[in-house]
């Protein structure tokens, strides 16, 4: 729920469209739905394997819901990408990268040096910059 309060928090201040503020809240909550899984089955939560597992769980979760397909297919995208860095294309994508490095950092104790290459590699909008700035001290 902290990347979900991250990532409501940014697509706010950064005005998201209605649509893509939901489509961005469900992947939000789901991103990482493969990790109790991903433990089970190759006894780490790794990136790659929460990727492919979790596109399999969402398309299973999602697919009897009032969801439009189109709304469905782009949080499977978003769970299925959540830890590619490369090529991201949507603001929802990007917050959705923002709000889980923020959480990450913290969690897995990320040096100020990683922080900082992340915002200047990785972060684009000016919500998620300002927080990692204030909450990371860089």
């Amino acid at each position: 729920m902290k990347v979900y309060a991250y990532a409501k928090t940014i697509g706010e201040c950064e005005q998201l469209n209605s649509k893509t503020q939901a489509v961005l809240e469900v992947a939000a909550i789901m991103h990482d739905i493969a990790c109790p899984l991903c433990r089970e089955k190759y006894g780490n939560t790794n990136g790659q394997y929460q990727e492919i597992e979790g596109v399999i769980l969402a398309e299973e979760f999602l697919k009897d819901s009032c969801y439009f397909d189109e709304f469905i297919e782009r949080v499977i995208f978003l769970v299925g990408h959540h830890h590619t860095f490369k090529d991201i294309e949507g603001i929802d994508y990007q917050i959705l990268i923002e709000a889980d490095y923020i959480i990450n950092a913290d969690e897995s104790n990320y040096t100020k040096e990683n922080i900082h290459n992340a915002m200047k590699r990785i972060f684009k909008t000016e919500t998620g910059i300002s927080l990692l700035k204030s909450i990371y001290k860089i």
